[in-house]
């Protein structure tokens, strides 16, 4: 359809009216104002990620699991945690129909109130105390929401972003979504932070957990708006039409795309694993089985966190001058080795503990940096827009979904070098992803 067809709501019929036309007619494609728009996306979706994460740890297996022992509680805590993972394809599946059928602008709209109303519900979760099991059924109901939510929000601005990109500095505009998740990171660890110093310990489980849910609702709000500022615009909707990123039907996109599906599920898991091994994994072992106290480590997650931003834009630079393909292997190969020795530094104290933080997230910002959208050249443009959202959603599942919990459970059972043969494994299979596939090789490489 040409873009000036593109269906509208009346909220992106205003939008469009209030942003889109300068003093010419016409507003001027920036490649810096997309950069904006996902950096905040991106940003606003991991605080509310991170937000669930901590309370996973620090207050669910209190609130919703007190009759079973923490460990126990705590494992389930992260199964309900995975639920959003599994949510996510079929938020993919029902927000691709709103997007073909209303327009981008109601799609957005519709997830990103989806995402927040599931986020605020928590906030107001009763305990098991007051409802008994209700409490966990609740609980995972507004998870699913959320996950649901997630596949929803997908805007393309990142695949946009990257196929605007000089051809010499595609790795350089890879990296500028990524940096969503350790803002995002940061603002939830250190806002959780001043909640658990200022309140006493019996306020902070009854009340003081709920706040950092209703900011996550808040900040919601203001990515809702900067994004429709943008996809909303004619010009916009042109520039997504040019570069073939209209929704297609998913059934048809997996019959003509399952290759590149499978090849971009599996191509970034190692990055995907350590992802959740140096934020959400180690806040439990060390709240279960350390003395440590959750403030200082929340530090040390916000200060890592500072590292990680500081090497996602290295990687930046770094694929540019190497090659997407090659940083990605070594990175893989990096994080194997990693995982021989340093989830042991967990249990070798405070600065064990700060050593495997820091480590963690300067390995995680070089992969994660670059392990989004690499595909999705490889999509036909028909289905790029549909083929890259769900590809990204089957990652995350695979990758990322259970890895709290499985980590958990195997140093729980094993010792903490299970939880380094379990990122192991992901190593692996980046790096015989990167190796079967000659074709992602010579697009990325």
């Amino acid at each position: 359809m040409a873009a000036d067809t593109v269906p509208t709501t009346e909220v992106e019929r205003d939008a469009r009216a209030l942003h889109g036309a300068d003093d010419q007619g016409a507003h001027r494609i920036d490649p810096s104002e997309i950069a904006i728009g996902v950096i905040i996306g991106r940003t606003s979706e991991f605080f509310d990620f991170f937000v669930y994460a901590i309370a996973s740890v620090l207050v669910f297996p209190k609130l919703v699991f007190p009759h079973l022992d923490p460990l126990t509680g705590t494992l389930w805590s992260f199964a309900i945690f995975a639920l959003a993972f599994v949510a996510r394809p079929v938020g993919t599946i029902i927000f691709t129909a709103i997007d073909r059928a209303y327009g981008r602008g109601a799609k957005l709209t519709i997830a990103l109130f989806l995402l927040g109303g599931s986020t605020a519900a928590i906030a107001f979760l009763p305990g098991y105390e007051s409802i008994g099991i209700g409490a966990a059924l609740l609980l995972a109901l507004f998870r699913m929401g959320q996950g649901v939510a997630l596949g929803g929000s997908w805007d393309g601005l990142a695949s946009l972003l990257a196929l605007n990109a000089p051809e010499n500095k595609r790795g350089w505009y890879a990296m500028i979504p990524q940096l969503g998740a350790p803002l995002g990171l940061i603002v939830a660890s250190l806002l959780f932070m001043f909640l658990i110093s200022a309140l006493p310990a019996e306020d902070f489980l009854a009340w003081g957990w709920r706040y950092p849910f209703f900011v996550a609702f808040a900040i919601n709000v203001v990515a809702l708006f900067a994004r429709l500022r943008i996809v909303v615009t004619p010009e916009y909707a042109e520039l997504f039409e040019n570069r073939a990123l209209q929704p297609a039907p998913l059934l048809e996109t997996v019959r003509s795309e399952w290759k590149t599906i499978v090849i971009g599920t599996f191509a970034p898991l190692a990055s995907f694993a350590m992802f959740h091994m140096v934020t959400v994994y180690p806040l439990s072992w060390v709240f279960l089985f350390t003395e440590e106290t959750p403030v200082r480590f929340l530090m040390i997650e916000a200060v890592a966190a500072v590292v990680g931003i500081g090497t996602i834009i290295a990687s930046g630079a770094l694929a540019d001058r190497f090659g997407r393909r090659t940083l990605l292997g070594a990175t893989a190969a990096a994080i194997a080795a990693f995982s021989g020795f340093a989830p042991q530094l967990l249990d070798a104290g405070q600065i064990g503990e700060a050593t495997f933080m820091i480590l963690g997230f300067a390995l995680l910002g070089l992969s994660f940096g670059q392990s989004s959208g690499a595909l999705s050249s490889n999509f036909q443009p028909r289905h790029r827009y549909t083929g890259s959202a769900f590809t990204s959603d089957l990652a995350w599942l695979f990758g990322a979904g259970f890895a709290p919990m499985v980590a958990l459970w195997l140093s729980s059972q094993f010792g903490l070098i299970a939880a380094g043969a379990y990122l192991l494994s992901g190593a692996v299979v980046t790096l015989v992803a990167l190796w079967l596939n000659r074709e992602l090789a010579s697009t990325i490489g």
